[in-house]
């Protein structure tokens, strides 16, 4: 089993020498004196801190690729040769009606006010990341046009050149969270919602305030962590001056950027890029209550929360504050995470693992239900980006998952789509793309239903990410409705765990999933004793 031993990773741009390395510390059996790199510990006896991101760091999203003993690949799903649930009302179940083109992928979240999305999938946070900026237009515009929600995450307006603060330190004007909102809003149609993530240093600026008061949002999100890091999200800048700005706002810079030693090895060209950290947050019962309570005087009429991979002891803090704070939707993110701005080995070796943060998640929710209290509605975020994974993850929790959070997997069709915008017009398509046509209608398969969905005349201001995020929601449809009709599954809320198999009994054990070999057994019998 790899357990992803440290110390050359191509997400750090490293390797070893060797052909053979000591299994704890990933080191070379042989190092040899001379020897050219390039495995970390070369690389950091002269770039340092530099080592410990993925790279190059804004130009990629990175996932943590630790084999776990137990993961979602060790559940399989049921298939069953009769039976039809959550087919319309009225409608008698047979070859006719149960067909894979009628499973309804409809999903709604939301304690009261429900928000209805057309996929059970949803953007991760898309923050303060220079990938996030850059490709916003095709991320947010996909979103909207695919009808599911879009998460814009911490610090935006934190990291905004032209943000304008009040005399009370306060946001009175933050041109790229405009941007940003007005994009989605401009193509939403009724699926689907943006909301705006807050961490410490939002709270501080007034990120709620300014989002209720301007743009009349709904929704407003608490976050509290992530799958792949236990500290502060991070942003790398490239400029003194930005960096010294950013530390003027009151954000944590390393290395100082204030600190004459460090602005000269900035002029030398040693050092080449500064972190601007978030602060870490501190929860307590009270705080969270009282925080839920103040936001919705705000007039925000849902409020979530995004969780990371703590301690089953923080999971149960979610959940149960969550349920008497009545929040809307909880997700909860499993490690190793993917980003492209956490340290390398914090995405590999910390916190809970999907699987069994997850398992642990339905669990909690069941204990509260058997004491009669209600559990928020759950998503799952932690490494998907299939449509199996998708439907183990909602039978894994029902009835109370939800939805499915998709980080990377979300992102990639919207730079694939804007990549082959850009290689169309110096005709330098690559063989991968051109073996499907040389004109965006031949190469899209989805470019007509996104053009009878906004019109002859909108397509052409419809990027082209755009599309390809609607062509991977469209495929995450169509895989889930065949899943979910021959598990017999017509409707979302239909599927249960019952639905699932574990393919070991040490993933039985995790999951409270049975065994293949034990699971229907009852069922079994009484059909060999009739």
């Amino acid at each position: 089993m790899n357990l992803s031993r440290p110390n050359a990773n191509d997400a750090t741009l490293s390797f070893t020498r060797s052909k053979n390395v000591v299994p704890m510390s990933g080191m070379c059996s042989r190092c040899v004196d001379g020897c050219r790199g390039n495995c970390e510990v070369f690389r950091s006896a002269f770039r340092g801190r530099e080592v410990i991101y993925p790279g190059p760091f804004g130009r990629v999203t990175a996932g943590g690729d630790k084999d776990y003993p137990v993961d979602y690949s060790h559940l399989n799903i049921q298939g069953y040769a009769m039976g039809a649930n959550g087919l319309p009302a009225g409608v008698a179940a047979g070859p006719d009606t149960a067909i894979f083109p009628a499973v309804n992928t409809e999903t709604e979240y939301g304690w009261d006010l429900k928000v209805k999305m057309k996929v059970p999938i949803f953007t991760g946070a898309l923050g303060s990341t220079e990938i996030a900026r850059l490709n916003w237009e095709h991320f947010a515009i996909g979103a909207a046009i695919s009808g599911v929600t879009l998460v814009c995450g911490e610090n935006v307006c934190g990291i905004d050149p032209e943000l304008e603060l009040n005399k009370d330190g306060k946001i009175s004007k933050s041109p790229e969270l405009d941007r940003r909102i007005s994009i989605y809003k401009k193509y939403h149609s009724g699926y689907g919602e943006i909301l705006v993530q807050m961490n410490v240093e939002d709270t501080k600026l007034g990120v709620a305030e300014y989002v209720a008061e301007k743009h009349g949002l709904e929704t407003i999100e608490l976050k509290w962590g992530q799958g792949a890091k236990c500290i502060g999200g991070e942003i790398k800048v490239d400029s003194l001056e930005r960096a010294l700005e950013l530390q003027r706002r009151g954000y944590i810079v390393t290395p100082d950027p204030s600190d004459l030693v460090i602005q000269a090895a900035y002029r030398d060209g040693a050092i080449k890029e500064f972190e601007r950290h978030s602060r870490l947050g501190f929860v307590s019962e009270e705080g969270f209550l009282s925080e839920v309570e103040r936001l919705r005087k705000l007039g925000f009429k849902r409020i979530t929360l995004k969780t990371g991979a703590y301690s089953l002891r923080e999971l149960a803090m979610a959940i149960k504050w969550g349920s008497k704070a009545r929040i809307d939707l909880l997700t909860i993110d499993g490690a190793p995470g993917g980003t492209g701005m956490s340290p390398w080995r914090m995405m590999q070796e910390w916190g809970i693992p999907s699987i069994y943060i997850h398992s642990a998640a339905h669990s909690f929710c069941r204990k509260l239900a058997a004491k009669g209290e209600r559990a928020p509605d759950l998503a799952f975020a932690g490494g998907f980006s299939s449509e199996d994974g998708v439907f183990k993850a909602l039978a894994l929790g029902a009835p109370h998952a939800k939805a499915v959070c998709m980080g990377r997997a979300l992102m990639i069709p919207g730079m694939v789509g804007k990549n082959i915008g850009q290689w169309l017009e110096k005709d330098d398509l690559p063989k991968t793309v051109s073996a499907f046509g040389s004109s965006v209608e031949e190469i899209f398969v989805n470019y007509e239903a996104v053009k009878e969905q906004v019109g002859s005349d909108e397509i052409k201001n419809i990027p082209l990410g755009a599309i390809g995020i609607y062509s991977y929601s469209d495929r995450i449809k169509v895989g889930l409705q065949q899943l979910m009709a021959g598990a017999r599954c017509f409707r979302v809320p239909s599927i249960t765990r019952r639905e699932l198999m574990s393919l070991t009994e040490e993933c039985s054990k995790v999951t409270g999933i049975p065994y293949v070999m034990d699971a229907y057994m009852d069922e079994v019998e009484s059909i060999l004793n009739g």
